[in-house]
């Protein structure tokens, strides 16, 4: 057995035996183990293959195609199963359903399919989805243990059925790496329906009527998009007589435009792009870890990692440029959105559509280079992302509140988790993920002539800016002497916040080893591997570490002194001060949040309406 077949089956058997047992013990352990192997297995694969370029494996037995095929019918039925109490107004959600598993199944059964033995693809870019994947997901799957043990003892209310949960993360993993390394459209459709039916689960865990409405919310735009997939497997199987993704993308554009466009409607439907937006942010009323593994290191990656592969149809073409504007869209007007959000939650789920319609931006601009940038993208996201939902789950487990306004002077209350969150905010922020990796992107849009490009990043990533340092500036402040927090029930959580901490500052250290040893293979050199700016990544590292570091140093024996307000302050009270008017009044650290003009009432029912146009205009343009 290769290390590739470890890694997309070993995750069913974890999932098998935790839908087993229920003790909190043996889940532990089972998790823990389970997730060590999962990350051997492919730290053992990336020494194998890292670097060799594009290698085939080939299965020359029919067994796991046909695994495949009863797999599909098994899902088709699951949500037509899910589906049975659903009002005859929602008729629509299992019709899609029959619509899209009738035709693809049939075609299986019926030997439709065109034959190949080349079921298996790696290169640099599925081992690095791998890694992401066996680490990231692994240390939030982790975290995941304790974190429920603490949600059930929150709420009582709540049926216990963390096993499930738990479970459905493991599939989540099978799925994922099924995705990343099938070679056949039909094989990523298999896997890509799991995805969707784990976030059904997830999402509505509480099984609240609000949950089952995001659940069932999220399953029909999701379809939508598994739709759009078996499309193009019928079109690839009777025009291009080839179900292959890297044969397919080598074809004369003008045969194998189409499908890719469905396959990349499919992408960007998967990682939320507007107007399918509202499935991520209703996936919210999920417990903690689910948002973070559908955020960071699955669902909506494997979005954007398709898009990639379809890339290079798409450069130079209108459409792919209409793909770009996409992008740019949800990337602009997500970052608008989340600087009105004060819901810690709502401010990372809106920057993950930010930053996934950004990747898809480079993507359909499609060029080495925009590429380059995309992948460099998608890992630093990864790990930040996921550290900052951990960080928040953490937090509100403790405060019993998710708003950043309760945050003020984290930093002196938990000062390890305000450091922890401090870490991801500065790898949102700081490069190469933020806002110089935002501007050398700008400049290669520019080589395209195209002055909307440059724009969209550069506002773009002011608003970013603004939201996460003023986030930042929170956690950091200290505007009172409340005690500290004593945390309860954290314990195994140390583990993912601690190493996903550690995974962070490595990475952004490390960052010239990843372009060069890893993302060079795949698209060149990059001019962003010169020294100087190696050099200001340290610097920025070393600016924001250094004083977090000598805080936490004396965080147990602070010298408060009283704030200064010009000289009008109130004797009797530190924290009051007298008005133009000599009257007393009390000051506060607070944020601004400008609903008045970047509330989600004004740009997001406009945002819909604007993506649709694009959307329909993505598969017009090839017909000018």
């Amino acid at each position: 057995m290769n290390w590739v077949t470890f890694l997309v089956l070993f995750p069913l058997i974890p999932a098998v035996l935790l839908l087993i047992f229920r003790s909190y013990f043996l889940q532990k352990w089972i998790v823990l183990l389970s997730s060590a192997l999962i990350a051997i297995g492919a730290i053992a694969l990336a020494f194998q293959y890292m670097g060799y370029g594009g290698t085939y494996l080939i299965i020359e037995s029919n067994v796991a195609d046909n695994f495949v095929t009863v797999g599909e019918i098994v899902i088709a039925l699951v949500f037509l199963y899910v589906c049975r109490n659903l009002p005859i107004k929602k008729y629509w959600i299992p019709l899609i359903i029959i619509l899209q598993y009738v035709p693809v199944i049939f075609y299986d059964i019926s030997g439709k399919i065109p034959e190949t033995s080349r079921y298996i693809y790696i290169d640099d870019l599925s081992i690095i989805m791998a890694l992401i994947i066996a680490i990231i997901g692994t240390l939030i799957t982790i975290y995941t243990v304790p974190y429920m043990k603490l949600y059930h003892e929150e709420h009582p209310e709540f049926k216990d059925h963390r096993h499930h949960f738990i479970a459905a993360v493991f599939l989540f993993f099978f799925a994922m790496f099924g995705i990343i390394f099938s070679n056949t459209i039909t094989w990523i459709y298999f896997f890509w329906e799991i995805t969707t039916l784990c976030s059904f689960i997830m999402i509505g865990y509480s099984r609240t009527k609000e949950a089952e409405h995001n659940s069932f919310r999220a399953l029909w735009m999701l379809l939508l998009g598994g739709l759009a997939f078996a499309m193009a497997i019928l079109y690839a199987t009777n025009i291009c007589h080839t179900v292959e993704l890297q044969q397919l993308v080598t074809l004369n554009k003008a045969v194998v435009m189409l499908p890719i466009l469905l396959i990349c409607f499919a992408g960007m439907n998967k990682a939320a792009l507007f107007p399918f937006g509202s499935w991520l942010l209703g996936a919210m009323v999920a417990p903690t870890p689910s948002s973070a593994l559908l955020h960071s290191s699955t669902m909506v990656k494997a979005g954007v990692y398709i898009v990639l592969r379809c890339s290079p149809v798409l450069i130079g073409t209108p459409s792919g440029a209409v793909v770009a504007i996409i992008g740019g869209v949800s990337f602009i007007m997500c970052s608008a959105i989340a600087i009105a959000q004060s819901d810690a939650k709502k401010v990372l789920a809106y920057s993950t559509i930010a930053y996934l319609g950004l990747i898809v931006l480079l993507a359909g601009i499609g060029t080495n280079f925009t590429l380059w940038v995309a992948l460099l993208l998608i890992v630093f996201h990864a790990i930040a992302k996921a550290l900052m939902f951990l960080s928040v789950g953490t937090v509100d487990q403790q405060l019993g509140s998710k708003d950043i306004e309760d945050m003020h002077g984290l930093i002196s209350r938990m000062p390890l988790v305000a450091l922890v969150m401090v870490i991801g905010l500065g790898g949102m922020v700081l490069a190469p993920f933020g806002l110089i990796i935002s501007k050398i992107a700008a400049i290669e849009a520019l080589t395209l002539r195209s002055p909307i490009f440059p724009a969209i990043v550069i506002f773009g990533g002011s608003l970013m800016l603004f939201f996460y340092t003023k986030w930042m500036g929170t956690i950091i402040s200290v505007s009172s002497e409340n005690p500290p927090i004593r945390t309860r029930g954290i314990g195994l959580q140390w583990i993912a916040l601690g190493g996903l901490s550690v995974l962070m500052l490595v990475s952004l250290l490390a960052y010239p080893w990843i372009g060069r040893y890893w993302i060079e293979p795949l698209y060149g050199w990059n001019p962003m591997m010169t020294e100087d700016v190696e050099l200001t990544i340290i610097i920025m590292l070393i600016l924001v570490l250094v004083p977090l570091a000598s805080f936490l140093v004396r965080w147990k024996n602070l010298i408060r002194t009283e704030p200064y307000l010009c000289g009008s302050n109130v004797k009797e009270s530190k924290y009051q001060y007298r008005s133009s008017l000599g009257s007393p009044t009390t000051w506060a650290f607070g944020n601004y949040y400008m609903k008045k003009f970047f509330s989600e009432e004004k740009l997001f029912k406009g945002t819909v309406i604007g993506s649709i146009i694009l959307w329909v205009l993505m598969f017009f343009m090839e017909n000018l």
